[in-house]
C-alpha cells in the first residue's frame, strides 16, 4: 500500500509540474549518479522597469465585434508572441455572420447557428487579450481614453461606467440603419442589421398570419395584415423579399391554407431598378423573376412617411403621393453613422461626413494612433493633382525642370501604388502602362521631355476614376486582415519601410497601402436560384449558382461549429421544411 502511495505522489508531482518531466537521472554501475534539469523556459523575473527587461506592451483597444474587428483579432498574432495587450469593447458579445440574416427571418437558419461567442476568439489569443461587454459612448483622442458603460440588465446593479486608456484605438463599430429622417420609420418599421432584428421579423411574420386567421376580421383587414412591404431594392432587401416569398409559398401556405391567397409582397425602390450595383443582366433577371413570382416591384417610389398602418410613397413619374396599407414593413435602405461616432468626428474636425475619413493605411485623418475600418469609415484617397508638383519634383532628380521617360520609369511603380486611380484610368483608356500615358501627352512635340505643364496634362483626368469602397462584409474583413498584418510587422517595417515613396517627404511609407480585392457578390433570388457576379465579368444565374452560394458561405463561416450548425439547418429545411412556431 505504501508503494502505491509513493507512485501516486510521483504521478501527481509530474501532473502538477510538467517541467519535472525534463528531470534526467543518470545512474552509474557503482551506484553513484547525477541529476540534470533542462528547461528552455526562463524563470519569471519581475522587472522594476523596462530598462531591466522587456519593453512594456502597448495597449490596443478594439471597438466592435463585427466583420472588421473579428477579422483583425483572428489574424493578429497570439499575445504571447505579440508586443501588444488587446482589449475588445462591444455591447454584443458575439460575432454574427450577417449575410445569412435574411435566412434567419424565415427559419431557414436558426439565429444561434450564425453567431460565434467573441470570447471563443479572444481566449485563443492568450492572457493579454480581454473582452469587455460594454458600450463606448465617448472617445477622447487628446487624452487617449475611451469612456464606456455596461449593458447588462439594470437589476444587476445599474449602469457601470469606466474609462480605458489606449496606445492604439481601432474603431470597427459598423453602422446603423439610415432612415433619411423619414417620419415614422423608427417607430413602425423593422430593420435588418442585427440578429435581434431578424428574430423580431420572424416573430412578426408569424403574428401576421395568426392574426389574419382570426374569424372576427374582415377580408380587407386580413389583406392589409398580410401585405408585407420591403423598402430598399439593394441586395439585403431583395434577398429578404425572396426568402419571405419562399417561406409564405412553401411552408406557411400549407399551415394557413385559409389565408394563403391573401398574401402580398411589395418591394419599393427609389431608383430605376433593383440591384443597381449588379450587372444589368442580373438586374433584368431579378425583376422578371419577381414578376413571375407575384412580388410587386415598384421602382421610382420614394417613401415620405410611415404610419402604423400605411406607408406614403411619392411616385417619381407623376409626383403623386400614394398610400399603401401594410401589415409589416422592413426598412433596408442603406447605412447611417452612430451617434458617438458623429461626436468623435466633430471633435477631430470631420463634420458633414457620413463616415470617418481615413488615409490609405486606415489611419483616421489627423489621429496617428487611431484606426477606423468597416462600415463606420471611408478611405479618403488622395488625389494625384494635389501632389502633382511634389511627384514631379521627386521624379526630376537632376532638377532640370524637365522629366524624361527614364526618370518617370523610376517612380512609376510608386505612383501607381500610392494612387490606385492611375491603374484604373490606364485600364479604361486601354493603355499598357504609365509610360504610354506620358507619351500620349507628349504626342505633339515627341521630345520625350515633359515639363510640369505637360505632366499635369497627362494626369489631369486620372482622378476621375476615384471610387469609394462599398460598405460590405467583404471589404470590412479584408481591412481587418490587412491591419492585423500591419500590427504584426510594425517593428520590422519601422526599421525597413516597404511602402511607396513619400512624395511630400523623405523616405518611404512603412507599409503598402490597403488595396481591396473584389471576389464577386451574390444575390439569392428565391426558389433555389441565385445570381452571382464574379471577377472577369462573369455572370452566373440559376440553380447551380445556388449551390455555389451554399459552398462559399459555408466556407466563410468563422468556425467549424457554425459551419456544422448552418449546414445541418439547411439539411433540416430540405427534409422537414421551415418551422412556423412563434417562440
Amino acid at each position: 500500500m505504501s508503494r502505491f502511495a509513493f507512485y501516486e505522489r510521483i504521478f501527481r508531482a509530474f501532473h502538477d509540474r510538467p517541467s519535472l518531466s525534463k528531470l534526467l537521472l543518470v545512474s552509474t554501475v557503482s551506484g553513484g549518479g547525477i541529476v540534470a534539469f533542462s528547461d528552455t523556459t526562463p524563470f519569471p523575473v519581475a522587472y522594476a522597469d523596462s530598462a531591466q527587461g522587456q519593453c512594456p506592451k502597448k495597449k490596443v483597444v478594439v471597438l466592435g465585434t463585427g466583420w472588421a474587428a473579428t477579422s483583425f483579432l483572428k489574424n493578429l498574432k497570439n499575445s504571447k508572441n505579440s508586443s501588444y495587450e488587446v482589449e475588445v469593447v462591444s455591447p454584443r458579445n458575439y460575432f454574427a455572420f450577417t449575410p445569412l440574416l435574411p435566412s434567419v427571418t424565415n427559419g431557414t437558419v436558426e439565429a444561434r447557428s450564425i453567431v460565434e461567442p467573441i470570447r471563443n476568439i479572444v481566449n485563443k489569443k492568450g492572457p493579454n487579450c480581454e473582452y469587455r461587454e460594454a458600450e463606448c459612448y465617448k472617445i477622447d483622442a487628446e487624452k487617449k481614453k475611451i469612456y464606456c458603460q455596461s449593458t447588462q440588465a439594470s437589476n444587476l446593479g445599474g449602469k457601470e461606467e469606466f474609462a480605458i486608456d489606449y496606445d492604439y484605438l481601432i474603431i470597427a463599430v459598423g453602422a446603423r440603419a439610415n432612415t433619411f429622417n423619414t417620419p415614422g420609420v423608427e417607430e413602425n418599421t423593422h430593420f435588418l442589421k442585427e440578429v435581434e432584428d431578424a428574430q423580431k421579423i420572424r416573430q412578426t411574420v408569424i403574428d401576421c398570419f395568426e392574426r389574419a386567421s382570426l374569424p372576427s376580421l374582415g377580408e380587407e383587414e386580413k389583406k392589409r395584415i398580410l401585405h408585407f412591404v420591403v423598402v430598399g431594392g439593394g441586395p439585403a432587401g431583395v434577398e429578404f423579399a425572396a426568402e419571405l416569398h419562399d417561406f409564405a409559398i412553401e411552408d406557411l401556405a400549407r399551415v394557413y391554407p385559409e389565408v394563403k391567397n391573401l398574401v402580398k409582397i411589395t418591394l419599393l425602390e427609389a431608383g430605376d431598378h433593383i440591384l443597381n450595383m449588379f450587372d444589368k443582366r442580373i438586374t433584368a433577371f431579378a425583376e422578371q423573376k419577381f414578376q413571375r413570382a407575384d412580388i410587386n416591384v415598384k421602382t421610382g417610389s420614394m417613401v415620405v412617411k410611415v404610419s402604423e398602418k400605411e406607408i406614403s410613397i411619392k411616385e417619381r413619374g407623376t409626383g403623386h403621393i400614394v398610400s399603401l396599407p401594410y401589415g409589416m414593413a422592413v426598412w433596408s435602405t442603406g447605412i447611417g453613422t452612430r451617434p458617438f461616432i458623429m461626436e468623435f468626428m466633430k471633435q477631430i474636425g470631420q463634420t458633414n461626413r457620413r463616415a470617418i475619413a481615413t488615409d490609405e493605411w486606415l489611419r483616421v485623418d489627423g489621429c496617428d494612433s487611431i484606426y477606423a475600418l468597416g462600415d463606420c469609415a471611408t478611405i479618403n484617397q488622395r488625389r494625384v493633382m494635389e501632389d502633382i508638383a511634389a511627384i514631379f519634383s521627386k521624379a526630376d532628380k537632376s532638377k532640370t525642370g524637365k522629366l524624361s521617360i527614364q526618370d518617370a520609369k523610376e517612380v512609376v511603380a510608386d505612383i501607381c501604388e500610392r494612387y490606385p486611380q492611375v491603374q484604373l484610368y490606364l485600364k479604361k483608356k486601354n493603355m499598357r502602362n504609365f509610360v504610354d500615358l506620358l507619351k500620349h501627352a507628349d504626342s505633339e512635340t515627341q521630345t520625350l521631355q515633359l515639363d510640369i505643364e505637360l505632366f499635369k496634362l497627362a494626369l489631369a483626368e486620372v482622378d476621375s476614376q476615384m471610387k469609394n469602397l462599398p460598405a460590405t462584409a467583404q471589404v470590412a474583413a479584408q481591412q481587418g486582415e490587412y491591419l492585423a498584418d500591419c500590427f504584426n510587422r510594425m517593428d520590422e517595417c519601422e526599421k525597413n519601410p516597404e511602402g511607396p515613396l513619400r512624395f511630400r517627404a523623405a523616405g518611404r511609407h512603412r507599409f503598402h497601402p490597403f488595396r481591396y480585392k473584389h471576389f464577386g457578390q451574390f444575390a439569392p433570388l428565391g426558389g433555389e436560384q441565385t445570381a452571382a457576379e464574379l471577377p472577369g465579368d462573369w455572370v452566373s444565374i440559376g440553380h447551380s449558382t445556388q449551390w455555389l452560394w451554399y459552398s462559399v458561405y459555408a466556407s466563410k463561416l468563422v468556425s467549424w461549429r457554425t459551419r456544422v450548425l448552418v449546414v445541418s439547418d439547411w439539411g433540416r429545411r430540405f427534409i422537414f421544411g421551415r418551422d412556423s412556431s412563434r417562440i
